[in-house]
């Protein structure tokens, strides 16, 4: 069934119906195309990019170019060059590629409904984390995005499915840019649980979140000013020390979050540290509480497994709109790998294990499966202490 189909024309056939990227693309694209050179090419050619660890956009063409009459069976109708891709990632609105994500997103959380939740069993909510990353860029090539004086940086905000360990919402900013400020732009689900550090306590926001029916969890700061109201009895065997009813006292405080909140503190024996936590939800058990902020470590692995594996720290082009392409066909690519190791029943392999074997095989004229054929793919990769699985690892549990 697929002689004379690349493997990358194989992985292709895993993305959602063709016609959802074309309504991306009618929703942004206000000028035609570059003649021969469509919105799809361009996608197809970032994501091979990703796929094959490009170091450059001559580096693609030359790559590409190579393959000859098999561009066409791999889904590339157009001519590719050089100055084609620079022009098309300088110019071509990075909202369509943003939005594609989101359908790619949808398509592969609803794989995953069937599977064993993977992060506190006893909870049937959605469970969130939130946290930014900031990708370092020279400040003088890259000037719309500074950070600081001497440095430029571009933050990745990314709201993390801590049972699927899927990205549902992410935002590009320069950075300069205050996490908090992303609150403000989520679509809130009630429901659900929102994990965050520090960065994000800000009581007026945090109210937003209690009236739209949400649950948060957050570390909350040593000074913070409260009257208690009532104490539940906690188990101290287990590392918690209290899990009281607080009313906040400072003025300014107790004006942006007049209700009441639960506050937990821990003692985590491992680290000889304590940890206060802030929630709205006065139902679960203190130690579930606990258990799941410390989940929230998950989010810190998917930025360096990212970081590490696709390429999002050396850019093709130095304009916020060749960036944002980028960045957005990297995290498209992650999100097809995903989909393709759930349908092909390699959930028994690391996704680092499936990227790596994709990237050598690419062109490859054989059945899919028969890459991963090798009985050696089963017996994990002996990696370095340092390399991070965010698949396999479930921190704090």
């Amino acid at each position: 069934m697929n002689l004379g189909k690349t493997i990358f024309a194989q992985l292709i056939e895993f993305l959602p119906p063709r016609y959802e990227f074309n309504k991306c693309v009618a929703r942004y694209a206000h000028k035609r195309e570059a003649r021969g050179f469509s919105y799809w090419d361009h996608f197809l050619c970032m994501a091979f990019a990703q796929l094959t660890y490009r170091e450059s956009l001559r580096d693609i063409e030359v790559c590409l170019r190579s393959q000859g009459k098999r561009l066409y069976h791999m889904g590339i109708r157009g001519p590719v060059s050089r100055s084609t891709l620079a022009h098309a990632n300088a110019n071509r609105d990075w909202r369509i590629f943003a939005d594609y994500a989101q359908v790619l997103i949808s398509h592969a959380r609803e794989l995953h409904k069937t599977d064993e939740p993977s992060l506190i069993e006893q909870i049937s909510s959605a469970i969130y984390a939130l946290d930014a990353t900031i990708i370092q860029v020279c400040l003088s090539l890259f000037p719309w995005a500074p950070y600081n004086r001497a440095q430029g940086g571009i933050k990745m905000h990314t709201q993390l499915d801590l049972k699927s360990k899927i990205p549902t919402f992410i935002a590009i900013t320069s950075g300069k840019t205050y996490e908090l400020s992303v609150l403000d732009t989520l679509q809130l689900e009630p429901g659900a649980f929102y994990v965050m550090d520090r960065g994000y306590l800000d009581y007026g926001r945090l109210f937003r979140l209690d009236q739209a029916k949400s649950f948060y969890v957050i570390r909350a700061k040593r000074d913070i000013g409260y009257r208690r109201v009532y104490s539940r009895a906690v188990d101290k065997d287990t590392g918690l020390r209290f899990d009281q009813t607080i009313r906040l006292t400072n003025d300014r405080a107790k004006k942006n979050y007049p209700s009441q909140l639960r506050l937990i503190r821990l003692f985590d024996t491992k680290t000889r540290k304590h940890f206060l936590f802030l929630t709205n939800n006065f139902e679960l058990p203190a130690l579930t509480i606990a258990t799941m902020y410390r989940s929230r470590w998950d989010i810190e692995l998917f930025f360096r497994w990212v970081k590490q594996h696709l390429r999002i720290k050396s850019f093709f082009g130095v304009t916020e709109n060749a960036v944002h392409v980028q960045l957005w066909t990297a995290i498209c690519t992650y999100v097809l790998v995903i989909i393709a190791r759930k349908q092909l029943g390699l959930t028994h392999l690391s996704l680092y294990t499936v990227l790596q074997i994709l990237s050598i095989s690419m062109v490859d004229k054989k059945p899919i499966l028969r890459a991963f054929d090798d009985s050696s793919y089963l017996v994990e990769e002996h990696e370095s202490p340092k390399q991070l699985n965010l698949w396999d690892i479930h921190v704090g549990q």
